[in-house]
């Protein structure tokens, strides 16, 4: 590796906003990314294919701000507020239209990693 190289960080992401769980699922179903699965008693359900060869998919769901108090015991005193959004990370090649939800946070909660 050359030294340049090592002095770049990478970059994290592409991360995604859906407006809800079922927005997420169904542009999932739409992208091909659940399969049928048959159980051992012969019953069929759709599973998410997060990781194959050409994609890994990051469920994350709700996401939660850093504004929680908390007393010293570790209860909460004010839980933290839902941030907006059901929130996935994903890599590999994009399907069409998921450019139109892709966010771009300053600080992510949660990257894959490197």
């Amino acid at each position: 590796m050359t030294e340049e190289l090592l002095e770049t960080p990478p970059v994290p992401g592409p991360f995604f906003r859906f407006t809800d769980e079922a927005a997420w699922v169904t542009a999932a179903k739409a992208a091909g990314f659940y399969v049928t699965v048959t159980d051992e008693e012969g019953v069929e359900s759709e599973v998410l294919q997060a990781y194959t060869a050409s994609r890994a998919i990051d469920v994350i769901g709700t996401l939660y701000n850093d504004d929680g108090v908390y007393d010293e015991e570790g209860e909460v005193i004010t839980p933290p507020t839902a941030m907006t959004g059901f929130h996935v990370n994903y890599q590999g090649d994009l399907p069409d239209g998921w450019e139109a939800l892709e966010v771009k946070p300053e600080q992510p909660k949660r990257v894959f990693a490197s």
